[in-house]
């Protein structure tokens, strides 16, 4: 069945006519291209590839930047695409985000002419897909404490270190690796191939199993002065980046809360216990429906205007950890719910909420924690950092 969204509040009426028309361009290629595949994909820990470029046809890598390629759409239209496409897994959400947040936008903000024209226009097209690599086996909430060097020799630079947990990692023809310099936290471009680079992919995942999640490997890994991101220096540059993705997980959770709101919704009113009557005539059910879409409602609220802050140039860090902390975890409550009502059959995967909740796990968890989400908040309303 073709999704018709979920709107109980007439927050369409929000969106002009082509963001719907975005919106509706993301919601059909799930339904049609994402949906038929990915319970396989889930099953067999793979990462539909062969959506790649379709997706870079669509438009969808750095959709909301400029030039390049790029399809120049509204931070708000940006967030309807991850919207729609979390509906379909989170897994591939994350990839789209972390090709357009986390590696062209790091290159189209901080990099050089040259990098921008040799990268950008491919990473755009998904001719070339490229990766992250902050996180470290030691340092996740704390990328101040990072180990991983660079070290100049000559007209070049020597990198050394590891880090993990990086999506894509495999399959990236480009790694944007931060690491500690004498002058500070650089970023610099390591192409696949290069020699001291190596990546091997995480196994035993019951979360992200539609997703390749790696570990990379730095060791002597000389690359020229060329490849250093001439523009970021300082932790201000990979949080930049981590802000971009942030912003775009907290519109693609809706997406996934819709997902198992509707399941559950269909469900319980087609179901029959007892008497003969539906589930959904019980007083306890509807209780947990309305909580559903009564948190959906607010997310929704808090995503448009959190997008049109940005469109403004007026979003924060601090807002974008609001958005990103409420919305997950409204989702995740929601996918719990769902399964619920759902009973037995909510944790099979001919239902999509249990694949939904386990990706969910670690939504929660990657671009900063919900626990350090909720101390930037505190921080904000009390100007007291309390992870210091």
């Amino acid at each position: 069945m073709a999704f018709h969204g979920v709107d109980y509040l007439h927050i369409d009426s929000l969106f002009n006519e082509e963001e719907l028309l975005v919106r509706q361009t993301a919601r059909q290629f799930v339904d049609e291209r994402v949906l038929p595949a990915i319970r396989d994909c889930y099953r067999d820990a793979r990462f539909p590839s062969d959506l790649v470029p379709e997706m870079g046809r669509l438009g969808f890598f750095g959709a909301n930047l400029e030039g390049y390629g790029c399809a120049g759409l509204s931070n708000v239209e940006y967030g309807l695409i991850m919207q729609e496409l979390e509906r379909g897994d989170s897994g591939v959400r994350s990839f789209v985000s972390v090709q357009g947040a986390l590696v062209m936008y790091p290159i189209f903000t901080y990099g050089s002419d040259e990098q921008k024209q040799q990268w950008l226009p491919r990473l755009q097209s998904g001719e070339a897909v490229g990766c992250f690599g902050l996180t470290e086996p030691d340092f996740g909430s704390n990328p101040a404490g990072m180990r991983t060097t660079a070290r100049r020799d000559g007209g070049d630079w020597i990198l050394n270190g590891e880090k993990t947990w990086i999506t894509s990692g495999t399959l990236a023809d480009v790694a944007i690796v931060w690491a500690r310099a004498e002058e500070g936290i650089r970023g610099f471009l390591v192409e696949k191939g290069t020699p001291g680079y190596t990546s091997s992919d995480i196994h035993g995942k019951w979360s992200m199993r539609a997703s390749v999640t790696s570990s990379l490997a730095l060791a002597d890994c000389r690359v020229p002065s060329s490849a250093m991101l001439p523009g970021a220096r300082g932790l201000k540059g990979p949080l930049g980046c981590l802000t971009q993705a942030r912003y775009g997980i907290g519109w693609g959770v809706l997406g996934a809360a819709m997902d198992c709101y509707e399941t559950a919704r269909q469900y319980t009113i087609l179901r029959k216990q007892f008497d003969g009557r539906p589930i959904a005539s019980h007083q306890l059910v509807q209780e947990k429906l309305a909580w559903m879409i009564t948190e959906i409602t607010k997310a929704q609220l808090l995503a448009v205007q959190a997008g049109r802050l940005k469109d403004q140039a007026k979003l924060e860090p601090a807002h974008v950890s609001m958005l990103k902390r409420n919305n997950v975890a409204m989702a995740l409550e929601c996918a719990r719910l769902s399964r619920d009502l759902l009973g037995a059959n909510g944790i099979t995967d001919e239902y999509p909420i249990m694949r939904h909740l386990c990706n969910l796990e670690t939504v929660k968890t990657y671009e900063g924690t919900d626990h350090i989400h909720t101390l930037v908040i505190g921080e904000r309303v009390t100007g007291i950092a309390a992870y210091k």
